[in-house]
């Protein structure tokens, strides 16, 4: 028998860094179907445009509102076929979290957690709209969160370097 204890006690894990869902919803959704019926006849594979982003918005402390604003355009030729627009939040409770952990836990985390109820929506309402059903790839929401603070920097740099260009000159 060992005297090692594994077992984490439930005080022990509540004073821990924590990440609750408190709930999830549909805020806002479209779908258009333009070119009905012609566009439910058949024809060439459409050209899908997904358009995906993460906002936070702070609720009260400790709450935050994270939604998945997606937009989803398929034309064929130049015909649009369908156009989606959904709006999918979550909120959720972090405590516990370090400074430097909340970005990456409100940008990464907490999108992840969302985006398969978002992208059920979507099938089904493809589905319901008389196309076949529209299965959206899993998103790499770190890559994503990467490729937004590599954005920001960029744009800073290009904001110092202009700023001193002005001073230059004067």
């Amino acid at each position: 028998m060992s005297d090692t204890n594994d077992s984490v006690s439930a005080t022990d894990a509540a004073s821990g860094p924590q990440l609750r869902i408190l709930t999830q919803y549909v805020k806002d959704l479209s779908f258009e179907n333009p070119n009905a019926p012609v566009s439910l006849q058949g024809g060439a594979a459409p050209a899908i445009d997904l358009q995906i982003g993460v906002n936070i918005d702070p609720v009260q402390d400790g709450l935050w509102e994270v939604s998945l604003p997606i937009t989803i355009t398929a034309k064929r030729d130049e015909d649009v076929l369908f156009l989606i627009e959904l709006l999918y939040c979550g909120l959720f409770a972090l405590e516990n979290i370090p400074a430097e952990g909340m970005e990456p836990m409100l940008h990464i985390e907490c999108p992840r957690l969302l985006f398969p109820f978002a992208r059920r929506i979507i099938s089904g309402l493809t589905q319901d709209g008389g196309f076949p059903a529209l299965p959206l790839d899993p998103i790499d929401f770190a890559s994503v969160y990467r490729a937004r603070l590599e954005q920001l920097a960029a744009q800073t740099e290009g904001q110092a370097e202009k700023t001193n260009e002005e001073t230059k000159k004067d």
